[in-house]
């Protein structure tokens, strides 16, 4: 294999990473090159990738876990169930305006929350990547690897946030009238057409904090691959120019 593909494989693993971080790990890479050192082997690669991928793995969850991280984000912020948006607004004209606001604020510090859990759960799949595991992200589309970790740890990371979302959502009293209300909303949608709501709330805001954090996994493997202007140095340039 020649080695400015190698190279490009390990841009493409280190998606996750900031652009920083990766300039880091290909300029360590670089400095091996440059003093003669012998040709990098798969099993280098490898371990040189799941490095670069622990460390973007932690920007991603760290950018989500902060305060504010998902309630302040547009792209990241929980709303109240958008198809249950009648009962939000029945409990608005009930004057419950304030709870309605409480409890989406909860959702979010919900989500901020267990997002800390998911470094290490990143960290077991990154350490049980294999050399096919890298080829198939190599040849694979723009999501490739977000695609590997959304499959590695979907499982994981739903039975780590559920139960943190559970804490929090019990903690505010709108919560406690969720399930009668989205049940009897249901019942009515049966006689009008209307879209059904999901009754389990918590199950909701887990999916919704998972879907939020790998949506900056994904920024991170889209900055990588498309943005000429995150190629800090030389040798991005050219491993990229080689592709």
């Amino acid at each position: 294999m020649k080695l400015t593909h190698v190279l490009a494989g390990a841009a493409l693993f280190c998606s996750a990473c900031s652009s920083t971080q990766f300039a880091q790990v290909l300029d360590e890479t670089s400095k091996q090159i440059n003093s003669g050192g012998a040709a990098l082997t798969n099993a280098d690669v490898i371990a040189g990738l799941k490095e670069a991928l622990d460390k973007g793995a932690e920007h991603a969850v760290g950018t989500a876990s902060v305060a504010d991280g998902f309630w302040k984000s547009d792209r990241l912020r929980i709303p109240f169930p958008p198809e249950a948006v009648k009962v939000k607004n029945t409990l608005n004209d009930i004057g419950m305006g304030a709870q309605v606001e409480k409890f989406e604020l909860t959702m979010n510090r919900a989500a901020e929350n267990a997002a800390k859990e998911a470094v290490p759960v990143f960290l077991n799949a990154i350490k049980g990547m294999t050399v096919a595991d890298g080829f198939a992200i190599l040849k694979g589309g723009d999501h490739a690897a977000t695609d590997f970790l959304k499959e590695k740890t979907t499982a994981e990371l739903t039975a780590k946030f559920r139960p943190i979302v559970e804490k929090a959502t019990q903690q505010v009293a709108l919560t406690s009238y969720w399930t009668p209300l989205s049940n009897a909303y249901n019942t009515a949608t049966l006689l009008t057409g209307g879209q059904s709501v999901n009754p389990d709330l918590d199950a909701y805001v887990t999916q919704k904090a998972i879907d939020g954090l790998f949506v900056l996994v994904a920024d991170e493997e889209q900055q990588i691959r498309k943005d000429p202007l995150a190629r800090s140095t030389d040798l991005l340039k050219r491993v990229f120019a080689a592709q």
